[in-house]
């Protein structure tokens, strides 16, 4: 199932799976997503998934919708497009986009959301990768063939998937879109 992760000024908010044939987006209360800004129109776009395929639509809203940097008026929706509406930022996560091979690796990439490092990609091409101060907060994430995981190896403060404490010496399976938080500092797994 497809889904949103919605960000406002670069700070992730929330994660909406598309589990209706039709979900609205706006500022008024009834929207099936809320976007609370003033510059959001009371209805503003609406998004309508059919099987596999998500299409956006912008409901003649007020200062528009974008994808990609580009207005539209209706939009056929691909893995990773990246909404754009008033001040919140919203990534597409198509499911099931790769069908891969079985000798086929997955190949994989952090990028920083937050901080002197924001906009930074961190591809993730070893076998493990750890991240993280000594002493202070420690995950390692390992590459298997058709997926990642993290595992909290060290310090006190234990780190967030997707706003979940990650309990220690515990292997989670990564999902695209995952957003992880170290120390403060956030970063999207995302599935090249």
């Amino acid at each position: 199932m497809a889904k949103l992760l919605i960000s406002r000024d670069g700070q992730p908010e929330q994660q909406v799976q598309l589990s209706k044939e039709r979900m609205t987006l706006g500022r008024h209360p009834r929207n099936d997503i809320v976007l609370s800004h003033p510059a959001i129109s009371a209805e503003h776009a609406v998004i309508v998934t059919i099987l596999d395929d998500s299409f956006l639509e912008d409901l003649h809203s007020t200062n528009g919708t974008f994808v990609n940097g580009h207005r539209i008026g209706k939009h056929f929706l691909q893995h990773q497009d990246a909404i754009k509406m008033a001040k919140f930022e919203l990534a597409f996560v198509a499911d099931g986009v790769r069908p891969l091979a079985a000798a086929q690796p997955v190949l994989a990439e952090l990028s920083v959301l937050n901080g002197a490092n924001a906009g930074k990609h961190v591809a993730l091409t070893k076998p493990q990768t750890t991240l993280g101060r000594a002493g202070v907060q420690v995950v390692v994430i390992h590459r298997h063939l058709q997926f990642y995981t993290i595992t909290h190896t060290e310090g006190e403060l234990a780190p967030l998937l997707n706003g979940t404490t990650l309990d220690r010496q515990v292997a989670e399976r990564l999902s695209d879109g995952d957003v992880i938080d170290l120390s403060g500092t956030q970063m999207t797994f995302r599935v090249a």
